[in-house]
């Protein structure tokens, strides 16, 4: 089962639609995040938390 590593962003009431699309689609494609969950809170605010694969090496040296 594989784990992973979490982000939370907020993301403030004057941060329009476009610009938070921007924002986490730059972190999807650069820093290979995906979105975990969006909450939109009625005050405008949005809590964002992102979330990606922790990727873990084996070593292929002999032993």
């Amino acid at each position: 089962m594989p784990g992973y590593e979490y982000q939370r962003l907020t993301l403030p009431r004057g941060v329009s639609r476009n610009a938070a699309q921007r924002l986490l689609t730059d972190a999807a494609e650069y820093g290979h995040w995906e979105l975990d969950r969006l909450r939109l809170f009625p005050d405008g605010t949005r809590q964002v938390t992102l979330r990606r694969r922790i990727l873990r090496m084996r070593s292929t040296l002999p032993v």
